[in-house]
């Protein structure tokens, strides 16, 4: 799919580097400093249009976020699957942390809306098509998840949030943050929505529970944006909502990726057992 996609484009594929892979696949091209994101599952091909649109409203505004390589029509469709290509981020500059992310999301949550209609946030949607987009994912898995879908669905509806509602990234972490010479950038529009601007200060707690990112980081992410999630009390449903989400991520690519499933396995028997604090390790 990369090399057609290159020859295609006159790109060099020789030398990529597979950078991530779950919902979607990003290699990296030294070659020409770009960076090609294939979206990997389709039910998921919905955004990648929405994806294009909110780079392009970032850039307008001067927020520092990847940037759309503009040589190409966006989204590229190649065999099936639809691709986006962008600017490398040039290397360089200090680690992220929980202040950088708190300065991004303030001055995103500071923008007017976009001149283009964003989804609602509905969190638990690209969960559903996960399930149901699920490869080898055994009887009893597929029926735990459905009911902890369904539950989770219910706990939302009441939900009574603090902040106002507005644009929200979707899913804001120091892992979306890029170092470069002139500060971090941020990336990754696959979940931008409107809703509740709490959803976007929960990420990193859970975070902090789950991946062993440093405390501090979450205090310096409350202080300056001026909110502590984590004492809302509605934060608890928000932390289920995204541990699901992170666990059902990998079920589309199963088959094609069967070094995820020991973690998976992992996962599944947290959420069963209700743990909220043994620490997991990301999908690789």
């Amino acid at each position: 799919m990369l090399e057609r996609l290159c020859a295609e484009l006159g790109l060099a594929h020789q030398g990529a580097t597979l950078v991530k892979f779950t919902s979607n696949a990003v290699f990296d091209l030294p070659g020409d400093r770009v960076v090609v994101r294939i979206v990997g599952s389709m039910a998921l091909r919905h955004r990648a249009e929405k994806v294009v649109r909110v780079a392009r409203w970032l850039a307008g505004h001067d927020v520092p976020a990847v940037r759309l390589v503009e040589d190409f029509p966006q989204p590229l469709a190649v065999g099936g699957h639809l691709a986006t290509i962008w600017h490398t981020v040039p290397a360089g500059g200090p680690p992220v942390d929980g202040h950088d992310l708190g300065v991004l999301l303030r001055r995103i949550h500071a923008l007017p809306p976009p001149p283009f209609e964003l989804p609602r946030w509905s969190p638990l949607d690209d969960v559903r098509k996960r399930i149901a987009d699920a490869e080898e994912l055994s009887a009893p898995d597929r029926e735990f998840l459905e009911e902890r879908l369904a539950v989770l669905a219910d706990r939302l509806i009441g939900l009574r949030t603090a902040l106002p509602e507005g644009v929200l990234h979707g899913d804001a972490h120091p892992g979306n943050l890029i170092p470069s010479p002139g500060g971090p950038v941020i990336c990754d529009f696959d979940s931008t929505s409107v809703g509740p601007r709490e959803w976007d200060l929960s990420t990193l707690p859970v975070g902090v529970a789950r991946f062993g990112h440093p405390e501090r980081w979450y205090r310096q992410l409350a202080g300056v944006y001026g909110f502590d999630v984590t004492r809302w009390s509605g934060f608890a449903v928000l932390r289920d909502v995204r541990e699901l989400k992170l666990t059902t991520s990998v079920l589309p690519i199963l088959r094609s990726h069967p070094g995820v499933r020991g973690e998976l396995r992992r996962r599944l028997a947290a959420l069963r057992a209700g743990d909220t604090t043994t620490p997991w390790t990301p999908y690789r």
